[in-house]
């Protein structure tokens, strides 16, 4: 996908995907060409899997206290 469809199916400003992109370029998370489309690296595909496992193994573990409610009267 090319920068700009990209910052509009993402909802940001073109100006702030751009820096997100320069990150994640900085980083070889992904590939800018010539004509600006961006893709994934290999690094950016293993780190989407790590993230996504981690994820699942300890977010979803995550209990939350029940909220106590007052009887108010």
């Amino acid at each position: 996908m090319n920068r700009t469809n990209l910052a509009t199916a993402i909802g940001l400003s073109y100006d702030r995907a751009m820096k997100y992109l320069a990150w994640m370029s900085s980083r070889e998370l992904i590939i800018i060409d010539d004509n600006g489309y961006v893709r994934l690296t290999r690094k950016d595909e293993e780190t989407y899997t790590t993230l996504v496992q981690w994820v699942i193994n300890y977010v979803s573990r995550l209990r939350f206290p029940r909220r106590l409610t007052r009887n108010r009267r």
